[in-house]
């Protein structure tokens, strides 16, 4: 038996039993390798101070406690909080409101609930979720129409 059938039966593996040219690893580019060039990574207490400026710093000032037993924090400063406050326009409702809603799963496995049955118990979260979102989209469209001056957070 020659051909395709024979190397099928040969190999057991079908088409893929067919001559291919062997694989070939393609050249380094020229010059030193991307992990070299990497910069060192900035020391601790640079990252500490970054990552304050994002999310906000000390104790949470925010705090939501789900069925499920978990606690969610969040901080009411840094870049993160100011953005949600801009574009929501009440950063507590959109904290509160946003972690109900994305946790509506959870709560129905935990609570041995259908999820439409879960949804039904936080129609008033829902509600709030959607005007926050509502007037995020609002914020988001007439900021990107008219964008501040750099620098210029706007409140």
């Amino acid at each position: 038996m020659r051909g395709p059938r024979a190397a099928s039966a040969r190999t057991g593996r079908g088409d893929q039993g067919r001559h291919r040219p062997p694989h070939r690893r393609l050249p380094d580019p020229p010059g030193p390798h991307p992990a070299a060039s990497r910069p060192e990574p900035p020391p601790a207490a640079e990252q500490q101070r970054v990552t304050a400026a994002l999310f906000g710093a000390g104790p949470a000032e925010l705090s939501v406690a789900l069925p499920t037993g978990y606690v969610v924090r969040a901080h009411t400063d840094g870049c993160l909080a100011a953005a949600q406050q801009r574009l929501y326009g009440d950063q507590r409702r959109w904290f509160r409101a946003s972690v109900i809603v994305n946790n509506l799963r959870p709560e129905a496995d935990s609570t041995h609930r259908t999820v439409a049955e879960v949804r039904a118990l936080h129609h008033a979260e829902l509600d709030e979720w959607r005007r926050l979102r509502a007037h995020a989209l609002t914020e988001s469209t007439t900021l990107l129409a008219d964008p501040p001056p750099t620098g210029d957070p706007r409140p």
